[in-house]
């Protein structure tokens, strides 16, 4: 989708010091709910896939890729999308995405077979990698840095973990209502209605004179590069990280992210200028990011099984669960926000992984005949609360004394970060916890107390783990500067 007034020539598009200063509340409200499409269908289709393997007929061994077709292209594109934003207009690639999501969730819920629907997930997460980096390079150009933006971005990091949490809540509510089709029909009048009224509520913005040239090579092998890390990542809880077909694949995924850099380090207008990295703030917060968000991953992966192979739960009551979370993330959210305009955003970032770390140990010690209310709920409050306070400093670091010209770039950044970052979570913990698996099942000897004892095993091993990237990321966050509300030096 294109307007009219994206048709400049090579004029530069003037983008005044704050431009959504006469309705930042309607701009934020709409970049927030394209942004929640995003972010929701990464796990709303998770409570739905033993009903859509019955429905379609799909094998186990292609049952994931309904998953991990989304999570791969949107995690190996985001980078480009943020470029793509930079050059071409972010508002323009924000309505493609918005238009390219909802085709692709109306083919997914037509799809009469897996590779239909594997497809529409694939162009589902095409549209998503355009979105999520328009959107918020959109958001960090609309507020000024210093208190506006920060209050933006705990909007902002509130929505993106309400909507991990409220996909897995309305993903089992629509399997069992009207049917698991309406988990992706439902994105389709949202996604088009957003399109049509984007040029009505959001200022369009480039970075300047659009480029003569385009970093075609650059493009492809990050792009390539990325798409066979994640997915590879998400392939090692099946395929081991020994295996032939893993050593390889991360072999030629580091090939072509080294081809990617010696390709920047001679293009006249490279893809990424390399010496974005030389940033200490945005570094480390692209390090936290990875690190916050293995954590995240973890929590939700193995809470849902602990959930349901342990504590005996439903898919609805396992979703349910996770509401309170999800409300706990936004109120972290708002503190953080709050906070970080009256203290450093440092101090405010150690102690929310601290409290992310408590919540990971609190589920760590979860027993097998544990409650609701006196076991789970108190370790997901915490975790929640810790998550909240997180995302929003890490987003502020982020973008910490960037130019405009570089915040769909900085958006790709941290975007893919928190992808990579929850692949890498998750494939890390599982093959840590599930090493024991065969083992614990001999010494089980089918009896039932047995088995039930050697899951629990498992899932706190994992919950540790969980608990060690957020230690971790703690660490990473106390080498950051102050990083003060309105002069953060990189």
């Amino acid at each position: 989708m294109t307007d009219i007034a994206d048709h400049t020539g090579s004029e530069t598009v003037p983008t005044p010091r704050n431009p959504g200063a006469a309705r930042p509340g309607l701009i934020l409200a709409f970049l927030c709910v394209a942004g929640f499409m995003t972010f929701l269908d990464v796990s709303i289709v998770n409570v739905a896939l033993p009903t859509i393997e019955h429905d379609l007929g799909i094998s186990e061994s292609f049952l994931q890729y309904v998953v991990t077709a989304y999570g791969t292209v949107l995690g190996g594109f985001l980078l480009l999308g943020g470029r793509l934003a930079d050059t071409f207009g972010r508002r323009r690639l924000l309505r493609t995405g918005l238009v390219v999501f909802a085709a692709a969730s109306l083919l997914a819920g037509v799809s009469q077979g897996p590779a239909t629907l594997i497809a529409a997930r694939a162009l589902q997460g095409l549209g998503s990698a355009f979105i999520a980096p328009a959107a918020l390079s959109l958001l960090t150009n609309t507020f000024a840095e210093g208190p506006e933006r920060n209050r933006a971005l705990g909007v902002w990091g509130a929505i993106s973990g309400i909507a991990s949490v409220a996909g897995v809540i309305l993903g089992g509510l629509f399997t069992e209502g009207p049917g698991w089709r309406w988990i992706f029909f439902i994105n389709v009048p949202i996604g088009l209605a957003a399109a049509v009224l984007a040029p009505l509520v959001v200022p369009e913005s480039r970075a300047g004179t659009p480029r003569r040239t385009f970093d075609t090579a650059g493009a492809v092998t990050l792009t390539a590069g990325l798409v066979l890390l994640i997915y590879t990542l998400g392939q090692t809880i099946d395929t081991g990280w020994a295996s032939a077909r893993t050593l390889g694949s991360l072999a030629v995924a580091g090939a072509l992210l080294v081809a990617f850099v010696l390709i920047e380090r001679r293009a006249a207008a490279p893809l990424i200028p390399l010496g974005i990295f030389r940033r200490r703030v945005l570094r480390g917060a692209n390090i936290v990011a990875v690190l916050l968000f293995g954590t995240l991953v973890t929590l939700f992966f193995f809470a849902s099984l602990f959930m349901q192979l342990v504590l005996d739960y439903s898919p609805v009551q396992a979703g349910l669960a996770y509401v309170p979370l999800a409300v706990i993330v936004s109120v972290g959210a708002g503190i953080a926000s709050k906070l970080v305009t009256k203290v450093a955003a440092r101090p405010v970032l150690v102690a929310g992984l601290a409290l992310t770390a408590s919540g990971m140990l609190m589920l760590w010690q979860l027993p097998a005949g544990g409650s609701y209310a006196g076991d789970v709920l108190p370790a997901f409050l915490t975790a929640g609360l810790g998550l909240g306070m997180s995302f929003v400093p890490v987003q502020i670091a982020a973008f910490a004394g960037v130019d405009k010209a570089e915040s769909g770039l900085a958006a790709g950044l941290i975007n893919t970060s928190q992808e990579a970052g929850g692949a890498l979570g998750v494939a890390v913990a599982a093959t840590i916890a599930f090493r024991r698996t065969r083992d614990l099942e001999e010494w089980a000897h089918g009896d039932p107390a047995l088995e039930q004892a050697a899951r629990t095993s498992v899932f706190h091993e994992a919950f540790l783990i969980g608990a060690g990237f957020a230690v971790a990321a703690i660490a990473v966050a106390l080498l950051l500067p102050s990083m003060r509300a309105s002069s953060v030096k990189n």
